[in-house]
Order: structure tokens, then C-alpha cells, then sequence
């Protein structure tokens, strides 16, 4: 272990706090465990709610066992009322109780920004989020969320367009923001081409950020690393627009 590691392990007051609300990947490759080792890099205290228990390798999902709602809350509660985080995630949540559950938690105070990555699918192809988690996704949570963070194909389930080109990510972020009231930045890898581009847009600012596409992939859980890094960021004080332009950053050297 680090001297870094060392002091923020046993100095968290010190640092800010962020918080994952995500399942767990009994890989390692993705969900909190992805996230827990983002915050640690960027230098914040992680704290972690569990939403799902996941067997799996970095090909194929063997199982997922869900965590109920009223343990998800009793696991927000815990975290909140030892070191109140300045900025929180949300990765897989699986189930329509448990996606109400944190809308409820996140509604009813005054809350640290929110980051909202919206889990569906696996990369294998394993549904993340059933159809009923999808409606409450829709009408609850992401209209209180600070930032939505959707792939191509999520943004085309949220915002009801079909993506083929930059131009059209660009259109899905705006349209996430006018339905949800949120930031958007919509994540080009599903795309083809020799970059990949990221479209933010929050009301005011709008960003278009490429970097070179790396070669070989797809590479599961580079979106809980991307959303991961903007709450750390988000947590250090960032803007929101900043944080994401660092983010990208992080994953372009995370791949390189």
C-alpha cells in the first residue's frame, strides 16, 4: 500500500466523500468494485451501497442475486449519517423498489449532486434493469438527478431517438434535457469510427470530447469508470463541465 493509499484509507475526514450505489461484480472489472478503485485514484474517500450480488466473469454473467429496497435504504442511511458524501453515483440497480428507493432517499433532503449511469444492459447482454426499474428510472429519478450518463443504446431508450452519428448524440442530449430536466452527456463507444466522442449538454454549455478509439474491446465497465470519475470529481469541487472533461481523461488513460 501507498503512503497516498495509507492516508486516505485512515484519514477520510480529511477528503471528500463519494458514494457508489451500484451492484457488486465478483470480477472486478465493473459495478462497485470499479468504482471504489476510480475514487481511490482521484484521491476521495469511497463509500458504497449495494444494490445487487452479481457471479461473474468478464464474458458472461452467472447469477445475480437482488438486495431489498429496505436494506439499500438502510445502507444510504448508514452512509449518510457517518460521512455525508459530496457527490454520489448510481450504477445497476436492478429493480423498480430499489430505483424508487434511492429517487426517495435523494427527494426528500437536501441531497450532494447526483450522477446517474443508467445500467440496462451487460455488456454480455444480461438485462440490468427490468422494464418496471426503466419507468420509475424515467419518471422519478432522473428528474432529480444532477447529470444522466447514457451509451448509445440507453440514450436511445431515454430520449426516444435512434443514434447513428455524432450529430444525432448531440440531439439525444438535449432531448434528455428537456425531458428530464437533468445534464446528459451521452457516450459514443457503441458508435463505429476511429474516435470516440462524448456529447454533453446542461442547459447552457454544450461539449463534444473525442479521443482516439483504442484498439481491441469492448471493454466492460468503462462506463462505471467514466461516471465514477465525474462524481469524484463533482465531490472535489469540479464543475460539472470540468468534471467530465476529466473524466474523459481518466478513461483515455485507463485504456491507454
Amino acid at each position: 500500500m501507498t503512503k497516498s493509499e495509507e492516508q486516505i484509507m485512515s484519514s477520510p475526514r480529511n477528503i471528500p466523500v463519494a458514494l457508489t450505489i451500484a451492484g457488486s461484480d465478483s470480477s472486478g472489472g465493473a459495478g462497485l468494485q470499479a468504482d471504489l478503485s476510480v475514487f481511490l485514484e482521484s484521491r476521495v474517500h469511497g463509500t458504497s451501497v449495494v444494490t445487487a450480488i452479481t457471479a461473474q466473469t468478464p464474458k458472461k454473467i452467472l447469477g445475480i442475486e437482488p438486495v431489498k429496497p429496505a436494506v439499500v435504504l438502510r445502507q444510504l442511511e448508514s452512509v449518510f449519517a457517518a460521512n455525508k458524501p459530496k457527490a454520489a453515483k448510481t450504477g445497476m440497480l436492478l429493480s423498480a423498489g430499489v430505483v424508487e428507493c434511492v429517487a426517495d432517499f435523494f427527494g426528500g433532503k437536501k441531497r450532494p449532486p447526483l450522477v446517474v449511469d443508467p445500467v440496462m444492459v451487460s455488456s454480455s447482454g444480461t438485462e440490468f434493469l427490468r422494464p418496471g426499474g426503466v419507468r420509475m428510472l424515467k419518471k422519478k429519478l432522473l428528474p432529480m438527478a444532477t447529470v444522466v450518463a447514457p451509451n448509445v443504446p440507453e440514450a436511445e431508450e431515454l430520449a426516444r431517438l435512434k443514434i447513428r452519428e455524432p450529430e444525432d448524440m448531440r440531439m439525444a442530449a438535449r432531448a434528455l434535457f428537456e425531458r428530464y430536466g437533468c445534464a446528459a452527456v451521452v457516450t459514443g463507444g457503441h458508435l463505429s469510427g476511429c474516435e470516440v466522442i462524448e456529447a454533453f449538454y446542461d442547459g447552457h454549455e454544450e461539449l463534444l470530447l473525442t479521443m482516439p478509439r483504442v484498439k481491441g474491446g469492448p471493454w466492460p465497465g468503462t462506463g462505471c469508470r467514466f461516471t465514477a470519475a465525474i462524481a469524484a470529481e463533482v465531490a472535489k469541487g469540479a464543475k460539472l463541465a470540468k468534471a467530465i472533461i476529466r473524466a474523459k481523461e481518466y478513461v483515455a488513460n485507463y485504456l491507454g
